[in-house]
């Protein structure tokens, strides 16, 4: 694999690191808050002005069609500044690549472009109360009706959706376990939500209840009946290459890194283990996007990523509350939210199932 950055991604980096050096902005409050959430939502307006929302998107959609390399060179600089967790992250991590795949050219002109400027927020509504971690076991239906479906049943931990303006998932057009599912997308504005309190008592899921709720024909991605198939390239899009990229955790370890220069050998240590980790999650994900732009699939192994940067991240935030003690406010959000990796984007006992069957073929 080439390590070298050529001179153009240079000078995409210095760009890149020129304008958030004058525009990042302080602190913003929390997005699961009224005021946070219209904050991280202008601050979005600011990054799509700019053309660096969606630095990898086509021009027509508000990118710069740039490659893998550059987005990930944007995404060190961006958390390098220390700018805020990306709100729109279900819409352009997650939804938007099942779109620029498998949507029609109408949904991607209507909708991509209002996902790139944060006028669009959306929901991701995946699991269900009684499926667990078997997205197949679902059981939320869809009727059709003249122009298009009536939406029925119970979704619960659907992040983003206390105020989000749309949602996704996935909900059952037929009896068949895998091809009776069908992709929709959907407004919030008939969907009942009840807001699901956090450890620090925000809302960061909401449970959602469908009792007929409209949704237009031209809001299904895809054909009637291949959910499962569309949802599998979301959830690698989720748990691979897009949704935690290496600048993340390279920016938490050198943070790490300062704040152990004085402390015990054994936390430095730790210290200095975080930061080798992060490099080489670093390092595997550029190989991963230069044999995607050579035109390779992520597939089952983006898996293996989900398991190493969320154990990561949880190690990470560990080792600040052991650093800081009763200083450690500063990292108590983070290190709430680092619980929850190893559970969102399927759980990784699952993921470590996937890698066991379809990475490695050992039987089930």
């Amino acid at each position: 694999m080439d390590l070298d950055f050529s001179p153009a991604e240079r000078a995409f980096r210095a760009e890149v690191r020129d304008w958030l050096g004058g525009h990042a902005p302080p602190p913003l409050p929390s997005m699961d808050t009224p005021e946070g959430f219209a904050a991280h939502r202008a601050w979005e307006a600011d990054l799509a002005a700019a053309r660096l929302s969606v630095v990898s998107w086509p021009r027509e959609y508000g990118g710069r069609a740039a490659s893998l390399i550059d987005w990930l060179i944007f995404e060190e600089e961006y958390w390098a500044a220390g700018c805020p967790a990306r709100l729109t992250q279900n819409g352009i991590f997650l939804l938007g690549p099942s779109l620029m795949r498998y949507g029609t050219p109408e949904q991607r002109a209507h909708w991509l472009p209002r996902m790139a400027t944060g006028a669009d927020v959306w929901a991701q509504a995946w699991s269900e109360p009684e499926a667990g971690s078997d997205l197949a076991a679902l059981t939320s239906r869809a009727e059709p009706c003249p122009g298009g479906w009536l939406l029925h049943g119970h979704k619960t931990w659907s992040s983003r959706a206390a105020f989000a303006t749309h949602g996704f998932g996935l909900f059952r057009t037929s009896g068949a376990r895998h091809k009776g599912l069908t992709y929709f997308m959907f407004p919030m504005t008939d969907v009942a939500v009840r807001p699901i309190a956090q450890l620090d008592g925000l809302p960061g899921f909401a449970e959602l209840r469908f009792d007929g709720v409209f949704t237009p024909e031209p809001m299904v991605l895809g054909q009637v009946g291949e959910g499962w198939r569309i949802a599998m390239a979301t959830t690698s899009s989720e748990r691979g290459l897009t949704l935690r990229s290496p600048g993340r955790f390279l920016a938490t370890a050198h943070r790490l890194v300062a704040l152990a220069a004085d402390a015990d050998p054994v936390l430095a240590d730790r210290a200095v283990r975080c930061l080798v980790e992060a490099e080489a999650y670093r390092l595997h994900t550029f190989g991963t996007a230069r044999r995607l732009m050579a035109g390779e699939e992520l597939g089952p192994a983006a898996s293996m990523g989900k398991i190493f940067w969320s154990e990561l991240d949880l190690r990470m935030h560990a080792l600040a509350l052991d650093l800081l003690g009763d200083r450690a406010e500063d990292w108590l959000d983070g290190f709430l939210f680092s619980l929850a990796g190893p559970i969102y984007a399927g759980t990784n006992e699952i993921q470590r199932n996937i890698v066991a069957e379809r990475v490695l073929g050992l039987p089930r």
